[in-house]
């Protein structure tokens, strides 16, 4: 009996799923493990493998195409097998089928992800598919991320390398300057989406406060050499504000929730997203059970999903399960700003930069490091006086940091 091949399903908020390319074709003969092809899922690309051996009887969607999550999008089967013409309706009894496929799915992509740390050309899925597609040789690229990994930009710097032309010593013809077009695709396409339809859908109301950073600039000073010599990391401020992030919403549970279906979710579970500049967009790898966590196991946590976002090997289970989410701009010049909740969360906090301002202290002005909190939450989910007391909360603990420690 021919396998259906099903767009997954890698998280409880994803819908549809974007097909890249296909790396078989109608009527190739394919072995279990076989890459068929590559989906854009929650922002990540996933290569999806047949879990069976035979033939490729049919691809209903090819590149470009969003499919709706566990919806058939091909057969494997023997080659005298007769399957539909046409990509046949999702039907609820085939959900649990089509969540076994899944899971197979991600262990073996997960499986694969470990073991390519082995191979003697080590590469990300991104850059492997733009140097097949451009017939470029990894061996002969020099690798720029963690252990040589070879990494988008790598393979772009090559491919223009390898276009170059001498410069003309001819006359230039002056034209007219032309507007450069981008078609709004891919992780792009994935990020207009969903802050579209978070703004449009939950009423975001933004608060806003400063902490005077002083003592937790103490505190890191200190904890510094300690925690780098454990982890071989350096501690940032940015895993002092999550722990104080998490420490709060352990102490305001009602703003840990999702709200699902008319029904308001007090989530279990602290998980705390960490928003990541990559080079086509962003990501949100999740820091799980944040508030069980001290600060050396935050520092090697938030260090080691923040590097896999950059170098585009995020995991679809590193992206899952997020309750509230932090989005730091603190190394730019902004001091306030208007995050956009990521769904189903109710809340999102944006940090600004630390910077000298003059502030009344005991009846005289003086200067001291202060640093920007903006606590956008869904209003819907919860009133302006939890939100600000949540908000106070934090602010309360980052000028008494010691506390975090009790």
């Amino acid at each position: 009996m021919a396998t259906a091949v099903f767009m997954p399903k890698l998280s409880m908020t994803m819908e549809t799923g974007t097909v890249i390319q296909w790396f078989k074709q109608e009527g190739d003969l394919v072995r279990e493990g076989d890459v068929l092809l590559e989906v854009l899922t929650d922002k990540i690309n996933i290569e999806v493998e047949s879990y069976s051996t035979g033939t490729l009887l049919k691809i209903y969607y090819g590149p470009d195409q969003v499919v709706p999550v566990n919806q058939v999008i091909g057969y494997v089967g023997e080659a005298s097998e007769v399957v539909p013409d046409t990509a046949p309706s999702a039907e609820p009894h085939s959900s649990t089928e089509a969540t076994e496929v899944q899971n197979e799915q991600k262990e073996n992509h997960e499986t694969r992800e470990r073991e390519s740390d082995g191979q003697k050309i080590r590469a990300t899925p991104v850059a492997r598919r733009i140097a097949k597609d451009n017939g470029i040789d990894l061996s002969q690229v020099n690798g720029t991320g963690p252990n040589g990994r070879v990494q988008k930009v790598d393979i772009e710097q090559a491919v223009a390398a390898r276009s170059s032309k001498p410069i003309s010593t001819q006359p230039v013809t002056t034209t007219e300057p032309r507007s450069q077009k981008v078609k709004v695709e891919g992780m792009r396409k994935v990020i207009a989406e969903r802050m579209a339809a978070s703004a449009y859908t939950a009423p975001h109301v933004t608060l806003s406060t400063e902490a005077d950073m002083s003592q937790v600039m103490e505190v890191r000073s200190t904890l510094l050499p300690t925690i780098e010599k454990m982890t071989g990391y350096r501690l940032s401020y940015t895993e002092i504000i999550m722990k104080a992030v998490a420490t709060a919403l352990s102490r305001n549970p009602k703003v840990n929730a999702s709200l699902k279906d008319d029904v308001i979710e007090l989530h279990e579970t602290i998980n705390i997203g960490l928003a990541v500049a990559v080079t086509d967009g962003l990501l949100v790898p999740v820091i799980k059970q944040a508030d069980r966590k001290g600060l050396a196991d935050l520092t090697t946590e938030t260090k080691r999903v923040a590097g896999l976002a950059r170098d585009g090997r995020l995991l679809p289970d590193d992206m899952r399960g997020g309750t509230f989410t932090i989005s730091n701009l603190g190394m730019y010049a902004i001091d306030v700003f208007t995050p956009i909740i990521n769904q189903p969360e109710s809340a999102i906090l944006g940090v600004g930069r630390i910077h000298e301002k003059p502030v009344g202290v005991n009846g005289q002005i003086v200067l001291r490091p202060m640093m920007s909190l903006s606590l956008s939450f869904d209003h819907r989910v919860m009133d302006g006086a939890p939100a600000a007391a949540f908000l106070q909360e934090i602010k309360e603990l980052l000028e008494l940091p010691y506390h975090l420690l009790a």
